[in-house]
């Protein structure tokens, strides 16, 4: 049976608290806490950068719980060029560091400099890019993630022709696992509902990021509980 991740997305929550808002959505059972990194030239929108990572650190513990264990901080870079942040996300917590190809000049040099920094390396797919990327850095790469929005902003809707990339990538993920014995991680982003999210898993994705799906349907406790919830639920069907 598949285990699913889901990676709720900061972009949507309330930057006001946001230690408390990680908090609350691992203490709902989140897996990831999803961190987008915009730089206003590779997308269109300003984020947040090294620091804020650095300063929620602290507060991303399994299960929300002050003496829990650090959780994932999955770090994806919007960004161009890529190389010189890197290392300051590393420093700052991340575990999971992701990039898009075009904003590379050197795909193999940037996945190298990901893991040599102790994290582990992502590959990003917006809509219209094609996969040949993936063709020769297999071997470097722990996720790989389809964008089913055009990025740089959050509260978009499923493009539904991702479906189909994210089968395809599930076809080489399954491939390299059965020459390699290696799994990769194959996250989803963009648009993820509870009523899309059982055919995306379908597709073959085991990882998804929520942003307004998450944030957008705070429990009247302040929580995220109901929220995540549903998307497990909708999971089980798949």
């Amino acid at each position: 049976m598949t285990d699913y991740r889901i990676a709720p997305s900061i972009l949507s929550a309330d930057f006001a608290q946001l230690g408390e808002e990680v908090r609350r959505v691992l203490r709902a059972g989140a897996d990831f806490v999803h961190f987008d990194v915009m730089d206003n030239h590779y997308v269109p929108n300003l984020t947040v950068g090294p620091l804020v990572c650095e300063a929620i650190r602290p507060h991303a513990r399994v299960g929300g719980a002050a003496d829990g264990a650090p959780a994932v901080i999955d770090v994806h870079l919007m960004v161009s060029p890529v190389d010189r942040i890197v290392p300051d996300f590393a420093r700052a917590g991340a575990n999971i560091i992701s990039f898009h190809p075009e904003a590379s000049d050197h795909i193999d040099r940037t996945l190298s400099l990901i893991r040599d920094q102790g994290c582990k390396a992502g590959l990003v797919f917006n809509p219209a890019t094609p996969l040949h990327y993936l063709d020769h850095v297999m071997d470097r790469l722990d996720l790989i993630l389809i964008m089913s929005v055009n990025p740089g902003f959050g509260g978009q809707s499923f493009i539904p022709e991702a479906l189909h990339k994210i089968r395809l990538v599930r076809q080489r993920i399954d491939a390299y696992r059965a020459e390699t014995g290696r799994d990769i991680l194959l996250e989803v982003d963009g648009g993820v509902k509870a009523d899309n999210i059982a055919a995306i898993a379908r597709a073959g994705a085991d990882t998804f990021v929520a942003g307004s799906a998450i944030f957008g349907k705070r429990d009247a406790d302040g929580g995220y509980l109901g929220a995540v919830t549903a998307l497990r639920s909708a999971l089980a069907t798949a």
